[in-house]
């Protein structure tokens, strides 16, 4: 039995190191245009995380191209035109404000303001409804309807 458990986990520790991604640098510059570059470009399989948090394929491989291009003496600027000519402006995760792009950056203001408009309308119908005031008459036909409803 304990030497399954250490088989086990051996085996265990084999996939935890597995995970780990270790680039060398020349120079601490290139190493923080890497991180930048990686932390501003969005992973288009998960879409909500960027290159560097991704575990996707996709973002492996999109983290190997930077860092092929840093090696290559490629500014961040160079890197970050090639990947939003390959992929688009969706690969950033700051899109420049274009015509394109403009539901990206105006859309979620816009709903927001029609859910407030929407709560207000709906707060303004229902406080002029509880407004609305019944005559002396109407209430005692009402009363009576009822109370006849009540006997039946």
């Amino acid at each position: 039995m304990k030497r399954l458990s250490i088989v086990f986990l051996l085996v265990l520790s084999g996939i935890a190191c597995a995970g780990v991604e270790y680039r060398e640098f020349a120079n601490p510059e290139q190493q923080e245009a890497y991180e930048n570059l990686t932390s501003e470009l969005r992973c288009l399989v998960c879409q909500n995380q960027t290159i560097a948090d991704s575990n996707a394929e996709l973002a492996a491989d999109l983290r190997r191209q930077v860092y092929e291009m840093l090696q290559q003496g490629k500014s961040k600027q160079d890197i970050a035109q090639f990947m939003t000519d390959r992929y688009g402006d969706f690969v950033l995760y700051n899109p420049p404000f274009k015509l394109k792009t403009g539901l990206l950056w105006i859309g979620p203001v816009v709903f927001l303001l029609i859910g407030l408009i929407a709560v207000f309308l709906f707060a303004r119908r229902k406080k002029t409804a509880e407004k609305i005031e019944i005559s002396a008459e109407k209430r005692q036909r009402i009363r009576s309807l009822l109370e006849k409803g009540d006997q039946s």
